[in-house]
């Protein structure tokens, strides 16, 4: 079952490695992932500049002793950058002495599998020149004899890193949407638990470019909109808590880093278990496409992705403004002025109308919004719709009325 983001492969690499002008102890590209992993830190302090010097502040002065001031620093002040400068260092000083550490957590969530072991590297690497923690977090899924086990080596290894905190946590994986689904429901549950009870600032995903290339061809296959086409967002989830700084590397990179380190990785059997529709496309649909069309559509469809991505926030920002233009004085949506709008940004106004209203966002699928469209552009006085949630969408009046029944 993929965990993490983790996609063992196999000998077949798609696409050419990226370009390295300089690589650091982690073997992978250090640009790339540095910088995705810099994006969770806490803001440096400023340095001094030989350049022209900010205005310059008057740094408080203890009393004297005879009731008066004590002079001020050289100069008659403290520049401001410096000033901050040492109040931050004097209030590291104090943690220190407490025993404190104030840094930022950053916790990767890593199955033992290639990607996911390259990017723990990666941030134990990374994180001393952050001003960063760095944790881990592996999750046993227990869908396989000896899972449990295998976990705790996965745990092990990661502290071998400097990993600190790691976690090894066990979830029940149900059945709702199928078992790929239920995993990675049951997975980010635990991840959330996870960076909440530990007050982690990111959690960073090991997806690379050929995750990427899967998920737009699922999303293809399914007949989704742009929004599913866009593939992972680099940055997702609540106040931009999951990072992916590996969208950019194909995942032979990830391997071969894992290899320079000896780290030793876990393939996980189910991932190449046919049984799965996205292991189906791993070993047999991409590699067929490639055949036939050539080397780089692994490539070409991460830059699909990125498209469709822009178009689509886009589209979005354009329905959140929307919104309020085609509600009545009651807050109801009018159909008058939905009809007025170009068709992709009405869907989005449904659509956000529906999930308002308590339908869950993952299980609202295209047709449900087709089918609420179509009770703007083609009114024959149809019945109520049901929504999953037990949402309920009628036609009444002029107005479209979404509430739960």
């Amino acid at each position: 079952m993929p965990a993490h983001g983790d996609r063992p492969s196999g000998p077949r690499t798609s696409g050419a490695a990226p370009t390295t002008r300089q690589t650091g102890r982690s073997g992978l590209p250090a640009d790339p992932a540095a910088s995705a992993l810099a994006a969770p830190a806490a803001p440096r302090a400023e340095r001094l500049s030989t350049g022209p010097r900010v205005p310059a502040v008057r740094a408080a002065a203890p009393p004297a002793p005879d009731g008066g001031t004590a002079p001020a620093g050289p100069a008659g002040g403290v520049p401001a950058p410096a000033a901050r400068a040492l109040a931050a260092a004097a209030q590291a000083d104090r943690a220190a002495a407490l025993g404190e550490d104030h840094r930022p957590l950053v916790l990767v969530a890593c199955s033992g599998g290639a990607d996911s072991m390259a990017l723990a590297s990666a941030l134990a690497f990374e994180a001393r020149k952050l001003a960063v923690r760095a944790g881990a977090i592996t999750v046993d899924h227990g869908l396989q004899p000896g899972s449990d086990q295998r976990a705790a080596e996965v745990a092990q290894r990661l502290r071998a890193l400097g990993l600190d905190p790691v976690e090894a946590v066990s979830v029940t994986v149900g059945r709702a949407g199928g078992p790929e689904a239920a995993a990675r429901d049951a997975r980010y549950a635990a991840l959330d638990d996870a960076a909440e009870r530990l007050g982690a600032a990111a959690v960073l995903l090991g997806h690379t470019r050929d995750d990427q290339a899967e998920t737009v061809l699922l999303g293809l296959a399914r007949g989704s909109g742009i929004r599913s086409l866009s593939g992972m967002a680099a940055v997702s989830g609540a106040a931009g808590r999951y990072r992916r700084p590996f969208l950019q590397l194909d995942r032979q990179t990830a391997r071969k880093a894992c290899l320079v380190q000896s780290l030793p990785v876990w393939d996980d059997p189910m991932n190449a278990d046919p049984a799965y529709t996205r292991s189906r496309l791993r070993h047999e649909g991409l590699p067929a496409l490639e055949k036939s069309l050539g080397k780089g559509v692994v490539e070409a469809l991460a830059r699909t992705a990125q498209l469709c991505r822009d178009d689509a926030d886009a589209l979005d920002t354009w329905a959140a403004d929307a919104d309020a233009t085609v509600r009545d004085e009651t807050g109801r949506l009018d159909c008058a002025k939905l009809w007025a709008l170009p068709p992709a940004v009405r869907r989005r106004v449904l659509r956000r109308a529906a999930v308002a209203a308590g339908s869950p966002a993952g299980s609202l699928f295209a047709r449900h919004v087709e089918e609420m469209d179509r009770l703007i552009t083609g009114w024959r006085g149809q019945g109520a719709l049901n929504l999953p949630g037990r949402v309920v969408v009628r036609r009444q009046g002029g107005r479209l009325v979404i509430r739960q029944g």
